[in-house]
């Protein structure tokens, strides 16, 4: 792997279509900007229409004219997520690129349209609704890739198989660590039912160590502290990397020649919280095969989705 590997080392993407979550802001939008800026054909898939015009003539200024659409899609909603899916078929023939990266982090109390606790609700189970329902048309391009973005906060992680939707004593960074440690036991299961029927795909996780983006203020302001909110402020404008790095190890996984079946990518410099991108490893205590089976069957479950693999 290249030690430092950049925005330049991203191949041509001509011809192809990426779908980026919450490609309107942060991670997401320089996500879409580094496939836009090679001649990928871009979605962005976010839920504000405002915010995403802003965003899209942000890059057409930064690039120029690049090849971006945009598609209404709120993860919080499991009939959004499926109007998404037919609105992108009746326009889009496949996809090459799936890039889960959309997220919400430390939030107050709240459930989806569907009584699902919003945190796990949106990062995981939308994106697990998502990516079934749009796997057909991913399997109709040999080399394509689905990248799910996770956090070193599955660190302190855990699935409450007993109580998923933490309708007791609940705690907002425990949620956001379960929701993110479900992010790559979805990885590595659905890594796994790839290799094991031979299909041409790759699906991989990264992280973007800690980036100062507007995931980090929306909870703190949600929760309604401003103290707290000045000092995620300060610390992330002295300590965080911008989120311009923070992206890259999402675009390794998507678009390097040397991403791994089940690969977990984040940077490599200092605390692995900052730096360029590099293979890394998720907590080997977290992520043990029943768990990846047991979530995968409960997402099922709670979706009313048969994942198609």
């Amino acid at each position: 792997m290249k030690e430092k590997w950049t925005y330049k080392d991203i191949p041509r993407m001509d011809g192809k279509v990426a779908i980026v979550t919450g490609a309107n802001s942060g991670i997401g939008f320089y996500t879409a900007k580094g496939l836009a800026e090679k001649g990928c054909t871009v979605i962005m898939a976010c839920r504000n229409r405002s915010k995403t015009a802003e965003a899209m003539a942000k890059l057409k200024e930064m690039i120029g004219q690049p090849r971006i659409d945009f598609l209404e899609l709120d993860l919080a909603d499991l009939s959004s997520i499926k109007a998404f899916t037919e609105r992108f078929a009746a326009s889009y023939e496949s996809v090459d690129l799936l890039i889960n990266n959309a997220g919400l982090m430390a939030l107050p109390y709240r459930k989806t349209v569907d009584g699902f606790e919003m945190q796990f609700g949106v990062n995981h189970l939308g994106h697990f609704a998502l990516t079934a329902q749009l796997f057909p048309m991913i399997l109709k391009k040999p080399g394509a890739r689905i990248v799910n973005i996770a956090s070193a906060a599955h660190n302190a992680g855990r699935i409450r198989f007993e109580d998923i939707n933490w309708e007791k004593k609940y705690n907002k960074w425990g949620a956001y660590g379960m929701s993110k440690l479900a992010n790559i036991l979805f990885t590595l299961e659905l890594a796994r039912r790839i290799k094991d029927r031979g299909m041409d795909m790759l699906a991989a996780a990264s992280h973007p160590g800690y980036a100062f983006t507007s995931l980090m203020e929306k909870g703190t302001e949600m929760g309604g502290s401003r103290s707290i909110l000045t000092i995620t402020n300060i610390a992330g404008r002295l300590i965080a990397q911008t989120p311009e790095m923070g992206a890259l190890p999402t675009l390794y996984a998507a678009t390097s020649r040397d991403a791994q079946q089940g690969g977990y990518y984040g940077p490599g410099g200092f605390a692995k919280m900052k730096g360029y991108p590099e293979l890394t490893h998720p907590n080997r205590r977290k992520i043990d095969r029943n768990s990846q089976t047991a979530l995968w069957t409960l997402s099922e479950e709670l979706t009313g989705i048969s994942f198609p693999v």
